[in-house]
């Protein structure tokens, strides 16, 4: 006879579960096998698109990268450096976004001047992107299968886990592009979302109206949408190349953005398309000057480069010290700086002013005029003096010119170039970056968007260039880029062709006073690139 407590019965005591709960520590075992797995199967499919949900190919002339990842059931097309526009055309969890990365030239110029009929492109586009969709469907569920896998074998290590987590990677994509395709509502087609410049400009894609009703009518804006980027591309490639070799400091020179965030996005994409080195803004950030404005220039802070600014009139003391607040900035108002080598002294409009109604411009410009004649003396005092001077409103240059090789402003939304006192000082008056904002909507004609990017010599700090870039307004679609060379850099460039085309035994040069005008060159003929409404 055993003993109560008997190996036998102690056993048989642990093998008989409670009787409440006999079932209950086995269904969570089985339900923690199967979240787990699932989860890993998931967590491993997720990184897989995000390391491979990417394709590259050709649609027509235009090179453009798809990618898949995680977010909302939308599509968006981005379009450097106009912007990008999105349709939420289908829901799941999936985003599908497609960047245009180059143009090739050849084919797009036979698009852009008729050498190609429209017809052709529509097919070709046609074909080329569902050819590039297929190829990023696949790649991601490739991606996505051996995403799971892989977590699978390294947590749990053995094969039927990793069959168990490749069936539900299949199960879990092919159920998210499943909702997207049922739920995919053309009519949203007709409800594009606009960012940056396209806000401004959606033109571009043609009438979007009749996108849902006829496909016929889709495949023509879609055309329609690549001949546009392409006459863009081919004006920015048919520029000259750098004035110095690449060797050079990269300006931009921004003004009068009126809190426009097309003027911000156009900034923004400047300075990574040119490889700026550095921002100079002349003012007129804003339009009235107060504090809840700060959220329409937040993006300043995140530019990767310096910024420059000097108060315009419509910008109050607010609005400087909260940029001056932003890491990335440095506010003039009779004082200097000094970037890449390069001397900047500004001055900070004395005025206030966003409605002029309410005040005497006779008293405003007595303003003017008392700022600019301290400022020039502090300028005066300065040494080594500076290479670039900034200030908001042009009327005071005259007195500061002969300061600064090159002289900055804006104030009057329409650019120009001067020379001033002999060609001692360069005037350049930038336009309006942010399309005079509401103001720009007054005229007829709406304000252009402008900006300017200056090259400077790394090692004379001479201005050796500039590139004029101008965009159409409000509902136009046009963009020209002007390259202009400097008059000292083009004047010195025509003596050295002079001098390597002298003869050897040519006679001396004559010391009799040369018969020409003693005024200074004016800039030399610009290079004009242009993409035209189409």
């Amino acid at each position: 006879m055993s003993s109560p407590n008997s190996p036998s019965e102690e056993t048989a005591d642990s093998d008989a579960p409670p009787a409440e709960s006999s079932t209950r520590p086995w269904h969570k075992h089985i339900a923690w096998r199967i979240a787990t797995r699932v989860f890993v199967a998931v967590l491993g499919a997720v990184l897989g698109v995000i390391v491979g949900g990417s394709a590259t190919g050709a649609i027509g002339p235009i090179d453009v990268q798809a990618t898949l990842s995680l977010g909302p059931g939308d599509a968006t097309v981005r379009i450097p450096p106009l912007g990008a526009l999105s349709v939420d055309a289908y829901d799941g969890p999936l985003h599908t976004e497609m960047t245009v990365l180059t143009v090739d030239q050849l084919k797009a110029a036979a698009y852009v001047n008729g050498q190609k009929s429209l017809d052709e492109l529509t097919g070709q586009v046609e074909t080329d992107l569902r050819s590039l969709l297929v190829t990023l469907v696949v790649k991601t569920v490739i991606w996505a299968i051996a995403g799971a896998a892989i977590a699978s074998l390294l947590i749990y290590r053995r094969i039927r886990d990793i069959f168990i987590s490749i069936g539900t990677s299949v199960a879990v994509v092919a159920t998210t592009l499943a909702i997207g395709y049922f739920t995919f509502d053309a009519k949203k087609l007709q409800e594009p979302t606009y960012s940056g410049l396209l806000a401004q400009a959606p033109a571009l894609i043609g009438n979007v109206e009749d996108l849902a009703t006829k496909f016929a009518d889709y495949r023509q804006a879609l055309a329609k949408m690549v001949t546009n980027v392409s006459t863009l591309y081919s004006a920015v490639s048919a520029l000259p190349s750098d004035p110095g070799n690449g060797e050079t400091i990269r300006v931009l020179h921004v003004s009068d953005i009126h809190m426009n965030p097309a003027g911000f996005d156009l900034m923004s994409n400047l300075v990574e398309q040119f490889g700026v080195n550095f921002v100079i803004d002349t003012g007129d950030i804003v339009d009235w000057g107060t504090p809840q404005e700060q959220q329409t220039f937040a993006s300043v802070s995140s530019l990767p480069v310096p910024y420059v600014y000097v108060r315009g009139n419509h910008d109050s003391l607010t609005t400087e010290q909260q940029l001056a607040a932003m890491p990335n900035v440095t506010v003039l108002d009779g004082s200097e700086t000094e970037i890449d080598g390069l001397r900047i002294a500004g001055l900070g409009d004395p005025r206030f002013s966003p409605d002029r109604s309410t005040y005497d411009d006779s008293s405003l410009d007595d303003a003017v005029e008392v700022a600019t004649e301290k400022f020039k003396s502090y300028v005066e005092d300065l040494d080594p003096g500076p290479d670039i001077l900034a200030v908001h409103d042009p009327s005071g240059s005259e007195l500061l010119a002969g300061d600064a090789p090159v002289i900055l402003s804006g104030h009057t939304h329409k650019r120009s170039v001067s020379e001033l006192d002999g060609g001692k000082s360069l005037l350049l008056i930038q336009g309006s970056t942010g399309g005079a904002g509401l103001r720009g909507l007054e005229k007829e004609e709406p304000t252009p968007l402008s900006a300017s990017v200056l090259y400077f010599d790394p090692t004379s700090k001479e201005l050796l260039a500039w590139d004029d870039i101008t965009l159409g307004g409000l509902g136009q679609t046009d963009v020209s880029i002007q390259r202009t060379i400097a008059p000292k850099a083009s004047e010195e460039a025509e003596e050295s062709a002079a001098s390597m085309t002298t003869e050897p035994d040519s006679p001396e040069p004559s010391d009799e006073p040369s018969e020409s005008p003693e005024e200074s060159p004016a800039p030399s003929e610009p290079t004009t690139t242009a993409a035209p409404t189409t």
